[in-house]
């Protein structure tokens, strides 16, 4: 918030909370005047607010940034979050993971990923260094969801390797 003014800043706020003091049928006319077209029959009350006071914000603040708009177009044409982020790990980020006891760092960096003063072209070839057993990279190092096949749903948490055998309960 650091592009409007203080007096800009408290006018936004007040503009906000006047927005979700109003009732109902009046935020619907409020949602046509701003986006020129009915409100969805679907949304609430609480929603209209949200939409509206998000567009009032989008004005005076600025919009979403690019990457933070292809992400989102990208989880609309159905990738994961996890997924599109999993291709835009930026040079300098440091990918850790514990192994056995041993704690291993991955730089990601603009030729691959450093691990022990070496650069490799993926994380499952340091996968495999680490384990001794082919694994995919994304997935040990944590950058992948997992799947729960009993039901065919993507977990919201990343996926955490796992340790040994599954004992049936």
């Amino acid at each position: 918030m650091s592009d409007i003014s203080r007096k800009g800043e408290a006018e936004l706020e007040a503009e906000i909370e006047q927005i979700r003091s109003l009732p109902v049928d009046q935020l619907r006319v409020l949602w046509r005047q701003t986006f020129k077209s009915p409100p969805p029959s679907a949304f609430a009350k609480d929603m209209l607010g949200r939409m509206i006071c998000y567009h009032v914000q989008e004005k005076a603040l600025g919009g979403l940034s690019r990457a933070s708009q292809r992400v989102l177009n990208d989880i609309g044409r159905g990738k994961s979050a996890v997924e599109t982020a999993q291709r835009r790990l930026k040079p300098g980020t440091v990918l850790v993971r514990e192994y056995q006891g041993e704690r291993h760092s991955v730089v990601v960096s603009p030729d691959g990923f450093v691990w022990r003063d070496e650069t490799y072209a993926s994380l499952s070839s340091i996968a495999r260094l680490i384990t001794g057993t082919n694994w995919n990279g994304p997935k040990f190092f944590g950058l992948r969801l997992s799947i729960d096949k009993s039901d065919n749903t993507e977990t919201v948490a990343l996926s955490r390797p796992r340790r040994g055998k599954r004992s049936a309960l």
